[in-house]
């Protein structure tokens, strides 16, 4: 399926996806949804929040202009949120009879906690930028004109800097554990992960770059070098 509704830029292996119906301010159609979710390779029996989620790779949203319903909630489970002082966000379902939809029950309250997620949504008022940044939504808020550079910028750092397979085994690790029940579920696999990274290609490349003060050149890729205890959770599948 061609695009029509986003638009998809890879750059120096950053991928960029902008929503595309500016005459609609980028409303939200069941084509959007399918072209996301294929842009994030699976197929179109899933859905956008959840495919998002299980992604091996970080998701920054770049936030400009209105973010309400849908438009938000999609942005839930992607990993840093930077708003424009331009965006307004709302989570307004009460106001039009609905509930929270894309699982933003669950993830709402894990981003910006219990207290302020009720407000948000118990309300359905759409509120600022700043409002946003002093919820915890969003990490900061700039001016319209360096929202995409801002963002770029993150994604540069992360891209430039990290070994992908760590970023990708640290993601999971902070969303899977958001659930566990005890400190103990982290530790079981902290230790899997330090033990098979430990001996990795990647783990020789970050100390050799750290003695001889260089950028590090990792070659481990998330999409084919994960270790074998990936994914740990389906050794307890959800019932």
């Amino acid at each position: 399926m061609e695009p029509e509704e986003i638009r998809q830029e890879v750059t120096d292996r950053v991928l960029t996806i902008t929503l595309q119906r500016p005459d609609k301010l980028n409303a939200f159609t069941r084509r959007m949804r399918d072209e996301l979710i294929n842009a994030f390779e699976r197929d179109g029996g899933g859905r956008v929040s959840l495919r998002i989620f299980e992604s091996k790779k970080p998701v920054i949203a770049a936030v400009n202009g209105p973010a309400v319903g849908v438009g938000v909630t999609m942005t839930l489970p992607m990993d840093i949120r930077i708003a424009s002082s331009a965006a307004r966000f709302g989570f307004v379902f009460a106001r039009r009879g609905i509930v929270p939809e894309a699982c933003s029950s669950w993830f709402l309250p894990k981003v910006v906690g219990l207290n302020q997620a009720a407000e948000w949504l118990y309300t359905g008022r759409v509120f600022d930028a700043a409002e946003a940044l002093k919820g915890g939504l969003v990490s900061r808020v700039v001016p319209p004109e360096d929202l995409m550079p801002a963002a770029m910028a993150l994604a540069r750092e992360i891209a430039d800097n990290t070994s992908a397979v760590a970023v990708a085994l640290s993601r999971q690790m902070l969303w899977r554990m958001a659930g566990a029940d005890h400190p103990m579920e982290a530790h079981k696999v902290d230790s899997r992960g330090i033990y098979a990274m430990g001996a990795s290609p990647d783990v020789a490349e970050g100390i050799a770059a750290f003695k001889e003060k260089r950028p590090p050149r990792f070659t481990m890729k998330a999409s084919t070098d994960m270790p074998d205890f990936y994914p740990w959770w389906e050794d307890r599948p959800f019932k």
